[in-house]
């Protein structure tokens, strides 16, 4: 790793919605604004969790219980997309800049997973 680094650009990079690659840990840097998002939406997919536990419980049809399901499927690749694309315009970018190439590698099996 290049130990020469711009400060302007990394204090630019601590202020935008970027994630730390730091050698001993790595962090994301979110900004408060996607970070409420990403805990708003999750909140919201936790509360659709708990109601598909009370309709298992409550003998509720198998169609009706399979497509709230799909709902929530739906809502977490929506949280899934939203972190992608901040993660490719901050994380991805800044590793790159600073020749970490790996990323790339790093992103393609992420991107596989969430794919499955």
């Amino acid at each position: 790793m290049n130990d020469e680094r711009n400060p302007v650009a990394e204090e630019t990079a601590s202020d935008s919605a970027g994630c730390g690659n730091g050698e001993h840990e790595r962090r994301s840097h979110h900004s408060d604004k996607v970070k409420s998002s990403l805990i708003n939406r999750l909140n919201r997919i936790e509360g659709q969790v708990r109601g598909i536990k009370g309709l298992i419980e409550k003998d509720t049809y198998c169609d009706d219980v399979l497509n709230q399901i799909a709902a929530v499927q739906s809502a977490l690749n929506g949280v899934g997309k939203l972190l992608l694309e901040h993660h490719l315009k901050s994380c991805v970018i800044e590793r790159i800049q600073e020749g970490d190439t790996e990323v790339v590698a790093e992103l393609l099996t992420t991107v596989n997973k969430l794919m499955k």
